[in-house]
């Protein structure tokens, strides 16, 4: 049955939610729109498990796993009719589905991408889980840790790993033994003479691989994607402050940070997970992925086409050319995601390797090598990167996926880079406002009076703490104009997300204090009551044992962290995961207000960095994607084994690339997130906000920008309560902001070529062929992450690791941008003899 892709319009708040789309033809900003907040059902206690509607089982011919329906009408009764009345379960046991409107998820992205079917007997945790999972989240965890030094910095998505693992656990299906052993139990006390001794059993090869052991294996390598932040803060302690803290205190150290949050987020999921409106944009692409892979008909992608309302003769008619490729078979979405794949990773030997001019595509600089000007305005490496071209799908997607994140959410963001960083930028700096005319235009690290990067040693005591006679004697610290621009952006965000949340999400969130339902369940939250919760008490057990591991790291090594100031660490991310968790939820951005926990303790530790960087640790440690019960165990697990990876992939880097983070390291291992960290530390941590930001200081307009973020959403809330069907209601003031939360290390040439691979895909496409938009498009980009991540690793392992980097092709296409007033990070003025004149 192929299901209709128009229906009625539920919709949140301005910024509160997504919209669904009535037609193709919608206006641009159908596609996930924030819109007004729905009327609240009466307040309904949420239903518990037993509540649930019954279910009508059906056995699937191909894997022999049993699919379920919730019955959700009677006879005689519409889906629309029961939604608007009762989640009560119906007395009728037997009907015909179709000859009803199957129920499923209100926006068309989900419907593109999710399954509304489910079988809960189909095996999940299985041994080969457990192999092809543990094994795929330690090569995830050393490599990503290891791409983490590198610029540009990609990384082992998960998407990636999801593909590596469907022939590992087709293999493992196909030579593991089909058997069930049982282990016999001890019994305790009498047992009737008719029961059979007790006794465990298992199997090694419960059946075919399937789709749920294939999903607990995207979650175990999804949280050993990221490097940790307690990482960096080890990195810049050893590189930048000489602290050497060894392999022990690094561990426990990750553990601590990364499980505390862990604990946090879990208790948070009635708000980020169970309502519809929380889509989550940047898994659809992996739900898309595994259905994919896991289509039960050859021909093509079976029912879930139909599901999505996208049949193969759409596709074909819309596209004659690939009928002529491809005229036997139809195009299904395995065999194109296989094709992408291939295509890309040989593609990315160009940019990746052979001709390195089109990853820094700055043409514009190449024919004015010496106008500084020009360099400044379209460079890459230290401009605006106004080029706006790049053939380096690593640049296109150093911000995420544009074939991921909804299109009215790109236009929030690019509208914000333009504005901030294309045109408040310039005029700061060409105006020679805060001295930022004496450094260059876009620089990740900071600079003394003297135009030179600031030698943090110069201002350190014996005991690596703030020497404020050295300080005096030598230089205040200055950022570069897009780094001042980054904080001033970083203040007003901190106060605006607090203030949207409480417009626009303020009944959302006392309605789930009170345990209240403010949004009518969707199919899949329907589905999920199957399945037993985890108890909120787990999650509290974990952030209890992990945070006194903390308190254990800084108390055993001595790091100069007051156990007050980890119990105040705690409390931020307690603050702000809600907020950041909304806007994250909605639009695939993640919110930045780590600038908050690291003004708290510049102010109250002073002169003390490593304070500093474990403070800003625990307020990003922690995790949003929240599983079930099953699953918590799994992620549980992958974060500890991945962290002893994690750590031991950096101490043999450290020991065996001797150059690691100098700006001219051979294979690119610069440390371009680690410089922007140690940044953060130098300006939070060791000078401090007070002499940095405080009465008197260089930026101490800055903190204007905290009072403007607080009363920014006002107006447009206001606005659109009053005409709630003008445009300002699709305004959203902290995507705006948070989107330029990039730069540094970012340049404007990956939001620029971010912005226009999104206006390809999520507005022309989208708009002129939404069947093959429904089809390919999340495909299309699981593709090209994992064909450029292959390539990469390929690339680097045999062409540039080998023989300390010599194995290079030397050509004008290889470093031509390299003899650019861009590529020598040129400042618009020369420093003045003796330096920027500064009154101490």
């Amino acid at each position: 049955m192929q299901r209709p892709m128009t229906s009625g319009r539920p919709v949140t708040s301005s910024s509160g939610g997504w919209e669904e789309e009535e037609s193709e033809d919608e206006d641009v900003f159908a596609f996930g729109v924030p819109t007004e907040e729905p009327e609240a059902e009466p307040e309904t206690p949420i239903p518990p498990p037993s509540s649930a509607p019954p279910i009508h089982t059906a056995t699937s011919e191909a894997s022999g796993y049993r699919m379920q329906r919730l019955d959700l009408t009677s006879k005689g009764t519409s889906i629309a009719e029961t939604a608007s009345t009762s989640l009560a379960p119906s007395i009728k046991m037997d009907f015909d589905f179709d000859a009803i409107e199957e129920e499923d998820s209100p926006f068309p992205e989900v419907r593109a991408s999710v399954s509304n079917i489910d079988d809960p007997e189909m095996p999940a945790m299985t041994f080969r889980m457990w192999v092809v999972g543990l094994s795929l989240c330690m090569v995830s965890a050393a490599v990503n840790v290891f791409f983490n030094f590198r610029s540009p910095a990609p990384s082992v998505v998960p998407n990636a790993l999801l593909l590596l693992s469907y022939p590992m656990g087709k293999l493992l299906s196909f030579v593991l033994p089909i058997k069930t052993y049982r282990i016999p139990l001890p019994s305790w006390g009498p047992r009737p003479s008719d029961l059979p001794p007790p006794s465990f059993s298992f199997s090694l090869n419960p059946g075919p691989w399937n789709i749920k052991e294939h999903a607990l294996v995207f979650i175990m390598a999804n949280v050993a994607v990221g490097s940790p932040y307690a990482i960096n803060a080890i990195v810049v302690s050893e590189v930048y402050y000489q602290q050497v803290w060894g392999y022990w205190f690094s561990l426990v150290l990750v553990l601590a940070t990364q499980l505390t949050g862990f604990g946090l987020a879990g208790m948070c999921r009635r708000f980020l997970v169970w309502p519809a409106s929380m889509v989550w944009p940047q898994n659809l692409v992996s739900c898309t992925l595994l259905n994919t892979l896991h289509a039960e008909e050859e021909g093509d992608w079976g029912p879930d086409d139909q599901e999505a309302g996208v049949s193969t003769q759409a596709v074909s008619t819309k596209l004659p050319f690939l009928s002529k490729l491809f005229p036997s078979r139809p195009l299904t979405r395995y065999r194109f995601f296989l094709y992408l794949v291939l295509f890309n990773f040989v593609f990315f030997f160009l940019p990746g390797f052979l001709f390195q001019a089109l990853s820094i595509f700055s043409f514009v600089c190449w024919a004015a090598p010496n106008n500084v000007v020009v360099n400044q305005l379209f460079g890459v490496y230290s401009g605006m990167g106004m080029s706006v071209l790049t053939f380096d799908w690593t640049e296109i997607s150093w911000i995420g996926s544009p074939l991921m994140v909804p299109w009215w959410a790109q236009v929030h963001i690019f509208g914000g880079f333009v504005a901030f960083f294309w045109v408040l930028t310039p005029i700061l700096y060409y105006t020679n406002s805060w001295d930022l005319s004496y450094f260059p235009i876009a620089d990740d690290q900071p600079y003394d009076r003297f135009g030179k990067p600031y030698d943090i040693t110069r201002v350190l005591t014996k005991d690596d703490l703030f020497n404020q006679t050295a300080y005096e004697n030598y230089s205040p610290l200055y950022l570069p104009a897009t780094y001042a621009v980054c904080y001033l952006i970083a203040f007003a965000l901190s106060t605006c997300v607090i203030t949207h949340t409480l417009l626009y999400h303020g009944k959302a969130l006392l309605a789930g204090v009170k345990k209240i339902r403010v949004e009518s369940d969707d199919i899949h939250a329907k589905l999920m009551r199957s399945y037993a919760e985890v108890p909120e008490w787990w999650y509290l057990l974990s952030f209890v044992v992990f945070f006194s591991l903390a308190i254990v790291a800084v108390e055993v090594w001595h790091a100069n962290v007051p156990v007050w100031a980890l119990l105040l660490s705690v409390l931020l991310p307690t603050i702000y995961i809600l907020p950041s968790g909304f806007i994250y939820a909605m639009t695939g951005q993640g919110i930045t207000v780590n600038i908050v926990s690291q003004i708290i303790p510049g102010t109250l530790l002073p002169g003390n960095p490593m304070a500093n960087m474990v403070f800003k640790a625990y307020s990003l440690g922690h995790y949003i994607k929240i599983p079930p019960r099953a699953t918590f165990l799994v992620q549980l697990i992958g974060t500890i084994i991945a962290a002893f990876v994690q750590v031991g992939v950096k101490q043999w880097i450290f020991a065996h690339v001797p150059d690691i983070c100098d700006a001219d390291q051979k294979s690119q291992l610069t440390c371009p997130h680690n410089q922007v960290f140690f940044t953060a530390s130098a300006v939070w941590g060791l000078i401090g906000p007070t002499r940095q930001f405080g009465t008197g200081s260089i930026y101490h307009p800055h903190l204007y920008a905290l009072i403007i973020g607080l009363f920014l959403p006002i107006p447009f809330w206001l606005y659109q309560r009053r005409y709630p069907n003008s445009w300002i209601r699709y305004v959203s003031t902290p995507v705006v902001l948070t989107g330029v939360s990039a730069i540094p290390p970012a340049t404007g040439i990956n939001y620029s070529s971010w912005f226009l691979a999104g206006f390809i895909f999520q507005y022309l496409i989208r708009k002129r062929n939404f069947a093959w938009w429904a089809k390919f498009n999340y495909v299309t980009s699981a593709a090209l992450d994992c064909g450029t991540v292959i390539s990469l690793m390929f690339i680097f392992f045999t062409l540039q690791f080998p023989k300390g980097g010599s194995i290079t092709v030397n050509w004008w296409g290889n470093n031509v941008f390299e003899n650019t007033a861009d590529f020598r990070r040129t400042a618009l003025k020369a420093i003045p003899s003796g330096g920027i004149p500064w009154n101490t």
